[in-house]
């Protein structure tokens, strides 16, 4: 072993971890704890606040996005967490869902690795199984679904393959809800059924949880005439015709 600096020794450690999709009791003990011993956490939008509270002695830090508008780009962000880490503080970053899916994981971990800061990921419950789970819905089934893609709305529209999107498995799609008019002629462009079973979770595990179902063709006006928007998983596919006998969240 290499002798320790003090530099070594006065450096802080960033932890990434996952705050899962919204029910606090979803929350791992492991997040838990690091928030307990956490000077600072960096939170984005959707993080539930009583997940927030489990750090009354750190400084809460907000980075996320709301009504279209970024509190902090990027990166600036990821100055931000070297910049605390330096300080010898002990940051808990924390995304929602799980830090590793379409959370920009990569781009923080880069800035921490390039700083040669230390850090640990946490992984969390993401909504994307999630969601499906509190509506009813196994994203695989021995008889109808074998494999999960997860994509973003926007990729759905425009950069995965036509040989992705027309998959047979199950799809779900998050932030997708913007753009589900174009995503839905899309889909359905890559072979998809019109009257493909079609599944909307907004809030998902969050006690205003709403979930419709529908079909591919008609699920955006089914969304309009119910007000459903954003936050939503989207969830397209067989196993979607499980909820009639698994829904259990609304009983």
């Amino acid at each position: 072993m290499g002798l320790t600096t003090m530099t070594d020794v006065s450096k802080g450690k960033v932890y990434l971890v996952g705050a899962g999709p919204g029910d606090p009791g979803l929350f791992t003990l492991r997040g838990k704890e690091l928030m307990e011993a956490a000077d600072d956490v960096v939170y984005d939008n959707l993080v539930n606040d009583s997940i927030l509270n489990f750090a009354p002695q750190a400084e809460h830090i907000f980075v996320g996005k709301r009504a279209g508008n970024h509190s902090l780009v990027q990166d600036d962000i990821n100055v931000l967490l070297v910049k605390l880490a330096n300080e010898g503080r002990t940051v808990v970053r924390l995304k929602g869902g799980d830090p590793t899916v379409f959370g920009r994981i990569g781009e923080e971990l880069t800035a921490l690795n390039d700083a040669d800061t230390p850090y640990e990921i946490v992984p969390g419950v993401t909504a994307g199984i999630a969601g499906p789970a509190y509506a009813g819905i196994p994203v695989t089934d021995r008889k109808l679904s074998s494999s999960v893609t997860f994509i973003t709305g926007r990729e759905a529209m425009e950069s995965v393959s036509q040989e992705r999107l027309s998959t047979k498995g199950t799809l779900v799609i998050y932030m997708g809800m913007k753009t589900m008019d174009e995503m839905v002629t899309r889909l359905i462009g890559c072979g998809h059924a019109s009257n493909t079973p079609v599944a909307v979770v907004q809030w998902a595990t969050r006690q205003e949880q709403r979930t419709i179902t529908g079909v591919l063709g008609s699920i955006a006006e089914r969304c309009a005439e119910e007000g459903i928007g954003s936050p939503a998983i989207i969830i397209v596919g067989a196993v979607v015709a499980l909820r009639e006998q698994f829904k259990w969240f609304e009983e």
